[in-house]
């Protein structure tokens, strides 16, 4: 079994990645989907944690690029960000969806030094928008984000676009296609619910308009 094999029947074993096309869920966007996912439960089962910990230093070490520092976006990311810098004897720091409004008003927490090369942990990436705007806050500090790290990718095109488009590689520990098989593999997941997701995968927001979903 590779590694991301391992990952997606982790993700589906602590029901970190559901799967309901039948009843679909409702995102903070308003947009309808089969799929909702909260990696925050892997950090409550040790063996998980440390294999899902273990495959992103592996990840690590098999960049192109050296890196000097680990940073991660807030909230989600922080955990596994801050086991991965300690795993790899690196600086942290992390990254603010907005620049707090007191004190120093940062963005980016923690110590990034011009010419640095990062790399920046997410959990999840749907559409890259709030991974990439990071990986830009961090730019603005003069450090150079060598690649994104992300537990989980839904592999939507606009997503692959955005990273193309931005010149930033992204590394995931495990993605939608290979979730989905697992599913399929361990009999969650019927044949014809396949169909559903892939409908979904391949235009989200207009399986969730169909659906009386937002865009």
């Amino acid at each position: 079994m590779t590694t991301a094999e391992a990952i997606a029947r982790d993700l589906l074993d602590v029901e970190a990645v559901a799967l309901r096309p039948d009843d679909p869920f409702t995102w903070a966007s308003g947009r309808l989907s089969p799929v909702y996912t909260d990696n925050r439960l892997l950090l409550s089962v040790p063996d998980v944690r440390s294999r899902v910990a273990h495959a992103f230093f592996q990840a690590l070490t098999e960049l192109a690029t050296p890196v000097d520092a680990v940073s991660a976006t807030a909230t989600a990311g922080i955990p596994h960000g801050a086991l991965l810098a300690n795993r790899a004897g690196l600086p942290f720091s992390y990254v603010r969806g907005e620049a707090k409004g007191h004190g120093r008003q940062n963005r980016v927490e923690g110590r990034v030094e011009p010419g640095q090369r990062v790399v920046l942990v997410e959990d999840l990436v749907s559409t890259g928008g709030s991974v990439l705007s990071a990986a830009d806050a961090l730019d603005d500090t003069g450090a150079d984000v060598v690649a994104v790290l992300a537990v989980f990718s839904y592999g939507f095109a606009e997503a692959e676009r955005a990273f193309e488009a931005a010149g930033v590689p992204l590394v995931t520990l495990t993605d939608f296609a290979t979730l989905a098989r697992a599913a399929q593999e361990t009999g969650a997941l019927g044949p014809d619910a396949w169909a559903v997701l892939r409908e979904w995968r391949d235009d989200p927001a207009g399986w969730s308009v169909t659906r009386g979903g937002a865009a």
